[in-house]
């Protein structure tokens, strides 16, 4: 039985989605000026080509490739990581979306399983450095809901032994190690621009790396493997000189994909990366507010928040309680407040059909720190208008269960 003053509590109407307004006037205006203008293409053109120069420059990387997902940066990242450097093994995390490992698999990669640091939600970077073997081809980290899940000794040691660090930075658009923004310190780095995220293309997602070789093979991934999609004149002639006997705007180097994204998406994607940096204070601003107002001995607080980019509250269980979950998710429902129970990707991703067909029917019980996340971790909706009293009334109520 609840008791009268939580009863009460949970007659408010807090009418909080996960996100909100976050294609605005202003993108939709951008849109509609592109679209009155002389001869537009619709399809991947120059639009495109600008958007990624300045996701680029704001990101401090030196290429950029967009496309029509983040898990289509997944695939193709794998796709070239394959071609560069031949298959193996990759670590990867037990939090994370389910792309991320799915790409892994689907280019022939075995995924290595890492557990994960309850105070960054990343995979546990001395588990990491532990599972590094002979055949690790690369270590594909996800920083989680807009937490830095990288560590000085990690990526000194990844360089001392020559091991690629790819990065999903898809929930943590610019989040911060030492003042440096990540998604620059891999080899690639995958983002997304899906609806909900920091900033929206409505579909969209962008690799990004410094490496001008990974940018050609890219760039005809994305495009059905197509020379004719080179930067390089130098290389595109190279292609023409080995195959005199093809078509030069049909010569295939790949078995590639078709995952190009149009001008409409980019027109957004610029109109929206102007205002990325303000509206990620104000995320910032608004997690810290919530934190600190929530009870210490019941939830998590201590997350390490410096650098961080929040997409969304992180709401774990300090102790396993299954009464208290079901009691903050009965409350959560009342108060209308959206949410996802497992965090980021629905939890632990070894519990899934996909993977138990894969590394057996009880391996996640070797991860303890992300089953408890598992079972008693959610995330709740942080967006720029948000009203603080919401969130201050949203901890009230939660410390009362």
């Amino acid at each position: 039985m609840l008791n009268d003053t939580i009863s009460s509590a949970l007659q408010t109407d807090l009418d909080w989605p996960l996100m909100k307004n976050n294609i605005s006037r202003i993108d939709l205006d951008a849109v509609i000026d592109f679209l009155q203008s002389d001869q537009i293409i619709l399809t991947q053109s120059k639009q495109v080509e600008i958007f990624e120069e300045e996701w680029s420059n704001w990101l401090g990387m030196k290429y950029s490739v967009f496309v029509n997902s983040g898990s289509s940066a997944n695939l193709l990242t794998m796709t070239a990581l394959k071609e560069n450097y031949g298959l193996g093994e990759v670590i990867v995390p037990t939090l994370t979306w389910v792309s991320d490992i799915a790409s892994v698999i689907q280019c022939g990669f075995t995924p290595v399983f890492v557990d994960v640091n309850p105070n960054n939600l990343g995979m546990d970077n001395e588990q990491v450095i532990n599972k590094i073997t002979p055949r690790t081809k690369a270590v594909f980290i996800t920083h989680v809901l807009g937490y830095n899940a990288l560590s000085q000794k990690l990526l000194d040691e990844l360089e001392k032994r020559s091991i690629p660090l790819i990065e999903d930075v898809c929930e943590s658009h610019g989040a911060t190690f030492k003042e440096k923004k990540l998604g620059g310190f891999g080899l690639m780095s995958n983002f997304s621009f899906y609806y909900a995220h920091h900033m929206s293309t409505i579909e969209g997602g962008m690799i990004s790396t410094n490496d001008k070789g990974l940018y050609e093979i890219l760039r005809m991934l994305r495009s059905h493997g197509m020379v004719r999609e080179l930067k390089s004149s130098k290389l595109k002639q190279s292609y023409y000189e080995r195959h005199s006997d093809l078509n030069p705007d049909f010569i295939f180097a790949f078995p590639a994909y078709n995952v190009r994204s149009t001008e409409i998406n980019a027109v957004i994607g610029r109109s929206q990366l102007k205002r990325l940096d303000a509206n990620n204070k104000i995320r910032t601003k608004n997690l810290v507010l919530f934190l600190e107002n929530l009870n210490p001995n019941k939830y998590q607080v201590d997350f390490e928040t410096e650098g961080s980019s929040n997409y969304a509250f992180t709401l774990i269980l300090k102790h396993p309680d299954e009464k208290l979950r079901d009691l903050v998710m009965h409350s959560l429902r009342q108060v209308k407040v959206e949410f996802r129970r497992g965090t980021s990707g629905g939890g632990n991703q070894l519990r899934q059909p996909y993977l138990k067909k894969l590394v057996g029917e009880f391996e996640y019980q070797n991860y303890p720190c992300v089953d408890h996340i598992h079972f008693y971790g959610f995330y709740i909706g942080n967006y720029p208008e948000l009203e603080p009293e919401k969130i201050i009334n949203l901890c009230s109520i939660l410390n009362q269960l």
